[in-house]
């Protein structure tokens, strides 16, 4: 493939006008998933958690292959999985160790269990790919409302626990000694990482589901310390993410995950860059001060 070639897979906007009216169910989603990712994104990094996120992944991926196997909505086979894993690292990995021992336990298993599934699947190929890769475009009004209705219960339990979740999240040891029931916190938000992993696959697969759920948040974290504004940053960095990506893989031939993962990594960049120039103006307008104070 020529460079002419590469870039006329990638962008060619010649039908987007007729395209884009049926793809609204995908944009919707693509909306609904960013907040979900962006509000619980921050959290994830608050608990060091993203490790995490792709174990939960790898058994998503399984449950969701499972699924296709059987012929069962992958959505609900997604959501199995991955709430399954989330509720077994909260209970046997409560600290950062164990977790990430336990993790790197359940990430091959759950790889494997899917390659195998998928293996005995004689379905169609894209079938497979697109639970890799993601296969948002393919939403239909079943799927979306399913979708909305999982979100809806994610957004309203981070909110209903919001105050005493960050303070765990914080500081556990002082949270624990305040009594905040700091184990009960961890399953519960657990549980609501399952859910808004099996979500995140369907915009981007199991492979690149970071770029929803880490990248937003830590991109959000590099410009601003303000807890209110970083989570503002964060969802619109994810809404951005997510939509974006689908405006511009209508464009093109290819999956529409390495558009949604460059938009999230070309923000991300710029933040570093914006926290780069700020960190040099301060340190001149230290270093302009500094005779002054001195005499």
């Amino acid at each position: 493939m020529d460079l002419r070639s590469f870039f006329d897979a990638v962008f060619d906007f010649s039908d987007y006008g007729e395209l884009l009216p049926l793809v609204s169910n995908s944009i919707w989603a693509a909306a609904i998933l960013g907040l979900v990712g962006g509000l619980i994104g921050t959290f994830v990094l608050m608990r060091d958690l993203a490790f995490a996120v792709h174990g939960i992944a790898e058994l998503s991926f399984a449950g969701a292959s499972f699924a296709l196997l059987i012929g069962v909505n992958v959505v609900v086979g997604s959501l199995a999985g991955s709430v399954a894993a989330a509720i077994l690292l909260a209970v046997m990995g409560l600290r950062a160790r164990d977790r990430n021992s336990i993790i790197g336990v359940i990430m091959p298993f759950g790889l494997g269990l899917g390659i195998l599934f998928l293996g005995l699947y004689e379905g169609r190929s894209a079938n497979k790919f697109g639970l890799l890769t993601g296969q948002i475009v393919a939403v239909d009004t079943v799927q979306l409302n399913l979708l909305a209705g999982v979100a809806a219960v994610v957004v309203a339990a981070l909110l209903f626990i919001w105050r005493p979740l960050t303070f765990a999240s914080a500081d556990p040891d002082l949270a624990e000694a305040r009594g905040v029931p700091v184990r009960v916190l961890s399953i519960v938000f657990m549980f609501l990482l399952g859910l808004a992993v099996a979500l995140s696959i369907q915009v981007v697969g199991a492979l690149l589901v970071l770029s929803l759920l880490i990248t937003p948040a830590a991109a959000a974290l590099l410009v601003t310390s303000s807890p209110r504004l970083v989570v503002f940053l964060s969802v619109l960095f994810a809404l951005a993410s997510s939509v974006g990506g689908i405006l511009l893989a209508l464009g093109g031939r290819i999956p529409i995950s390495p558009y949604v993962t460059t938009v999230s990594f070309a923000i991300y960049l710029v933040c570093r860059v914006i926290r780069r120039l700020r960190g040099g103006h301060r340190r001149r307008e230290l270093s302009a001060n500094t005779p002054t104070a001195a005499a």
